[in-house]
């Protein structure tokens, strides 16, 4: 569920790290980097897709940030980068255009192909676009601390002449796998039952490489044909697992 947005007059300076969202107790510290904009906005959204702007007015060390009282977990947000705007040099800050957090944990929603995600405008590559991107782009979300409680454990012990690297995608080996139960096909846990692991292990496996499992959009024309990108290649979110 997503929190309200708050005034912009509750905001402290916050920190510069960590980047991303992160809940602190009372409320989120955002921190986002750049080196190009000249300003930079936070943008929440409520559940009906309001949007409140923040002003990120503290910036150090190439990074902006704010940290907002009363936010937490569900969260939804964006950026909004204001600057110069140069293609020819790369440069192409436009606040027309919500931007994701490249720190985020969990995303929401995906793109919708169309002009108003364009940085440019369609008549002129050279021109930036004023149309706004905020109904066509996934928000970024502000998720809780769920670091993994690692345990000390014993790690096997292979050479590399003994290694054998298993690549595999995990919808599709729990999918066409007939002793993964249903419920669990599809899914981290599928990967992880023990008619997985044991096929794994029949076949000599010592080491599973996962196909791309972070955030990631179809190419705009495979929609169009009734299909989507099935590896996750085309990535938008490094840190935000698939929500697929």
């Amino acid at each position: 569920m997503t929190a309200p947005a708050v005034p912009t007059a509750e905001t402290l300076p916050g920190n510069e790290f960590p980047l991303g969202a992160t809940v602190y107790g009372t409320g989120t510290n955002f921190a986002v980097a750049s080196g190009v904009a000249d300003g930079m906005l936070l943008c929440l959204f409520d559940e009906t897709g309001s949007e409140t702007r923040v002003p990120m007015q503290d910036y150090d060390a190439g990074v902006w940030h704010v940290f907002v009282p009363g936010i937490g977990p569900g969260q939804a947000y964006g950026y909004r980068a204001t600057g110069p705007y140069d293609p020819a040099r790369g440069v192409r800050c436009n606040p027309a255009k919500l931007l994701l957090d490249p720190y985020a944990r969990a995303l929401h929603g995906t793109v919708t192909f169309g002009p108003e995600v364009l940085g440019f405008a369609a008549d002129d590559s050279d021109a930036p676009s004023d149309a706004d991107s905020a109904a066509s782009v996934p928000r970024s979300l502000v998720i809780a601390d769920e670091s993994f409680p690692w345990q000390s454990g014993a790690h096997w012990q292979h050479t590399y002449a003994d290694t054998v690297i298993y690549e595999v995608h995990v919808k599709g080996f729990t999918m066409r796998h007939p002793e993964v139960p249903p419920e669990l096909r599809g899914t981290y846990a599928g990967l992880g039952h023990e008619a997985a692991v044991a096929h794994l292990v029949d076949l000599g496996v010592t080491a599973v490489e996962l196909l791309p499992v972070h955030e990631s959009i179809p190419e705009a024309f495979l929609p169009a044909r009734g299909l989507t990108n099935y590896w996750g290649y085309n990535t938008i979110g490094y840190f935000a697992p698939h929500q697929g």
